[in-house]
């Protein structure tokens, strides 16, 4: 077939080209922050690159199917086993949401975090309205700390545990409060970062990486990262807090449609931990309920 249609072969040749190097370059977000944008697409990538790997087979393309499966399967394979592959279940629950600037069923979400009973909450988008959210937990979560921020909200920690006195801290899209819990002394981390590039998620995380870096002790981190678990910046950020991701990861962000759910909601701890899923609430975001292993 390749050989009888040397224009459509062609055109197979230039299909692979232009699926290859936007995957390829979605690992070089180390490089350019461009990279890490181009590695939330990465599944999407890899199945249109399987599907093209065997178009090229039937055309003839005989080399170029075989590469083109086999960088598929490995690149897909690691965006699979994110979504497959559960961590170990750990001894400390915490809640991650990002309740939305303009959410109107703050009292489901309310009464979800009560059922589920968490020893903390992270929360993302706390808008001034939001703020009823913490009031209506403050008796079961009187340990709270809310860094405000202008735009789209800021972040906020609640606990039913002591908390260390004097630990707040906060900083452009964080707010962190230190715990005290199995007679040792716990971090707990809100994040909300910027969208990638072209806009500035890059320099947010290099704001953030010394704040990170500089909390003594365990830390367990949660929030709306507005990037995939496997990219350079969130990666960055782990490495900085001495944390691993809490799997599996899911499609949490639901403005794009049932089609896309981006899976950019994350939670980690020192020896990672386990993820279930919560109702959007009225978000457009889902909760995680973390089981997160100090």
């Amino acid at each position: 077939m390749g050989n009888e249609h040397p224009i459509w072969t062609a055109l197979v040749r230039i299909a692979l080209v232009l699926t290859i190097i936007p995957l390829a370059a979605g690992y070089l977000g180390w490089l350019h922050p461009l990279g890490d944008s181009l590695a939330v697409g990465r599944g999407y990538a890899a199945g249109a690159l399987a599907l093209l790997a065997l178009v090229a087979g039937l055309s003839g393309l005989q080399m170029a199917a075989f590469g083109s499966t086999l960088l598929a399967l490995v690149t897909g394979a690691q965006v699979a086993l994110a979504f497959l592959w559960p961590g170990p279940p750990g001894v400390f629950l915490l809640y991650q949401k990002n309740v939305w600037q303009a959410n109107a069923e703050l009292t489901a979400l309310a009464d979800d975090i009560g059922a589920t009973r968490p020893l903390a909450v992270t929360l993302q988008e706390v808008t001034e309205p939001n703020l009823a959210l913490l009031q209506a937990l403050k008796a079961d979560y009187p340990g709270q700390l809310y860094c405000p921020e202008g735009g789209s909200g800021g972040n906020a920690v609640l606990t039913r545990l002591p908390v260390v006195p004097g630990s707040e801290t906060c900083a452009p899209g964080l707010a962190a409060l230190r715990i005290e819990f199995a007679e040792r002394e716990v971090w707990i981390v809100s994040i909300h970062l910027s969208w990638p590039w072209p806009s500035d998620q890059a320099g947010h995380v290099a704001q953030l990486l010394p704040v990170l870096a500089g909390l003594d002790g365990p830390v367990l981190m949660a929030g709306d990262f507005n990037m995939v678990g496997w990219a350079n910046a969130v990666r960055r950020l782990a490495a900085a807090a001495g944390v691993v991701q809490a799997g599996p990861t899911g499609g949490t962000y639901l403005g794009f449609g049932r089609l896309m759910h981006l899976p950019i909601d994350h939670a980690f701890a020192p020896d990672g931990g386990r993820i279930t899923l919560r109702p959007a609430f009225g978000s457009d975001h889902l909760g995680l309920l973390a089981e997160l292993e100090p």
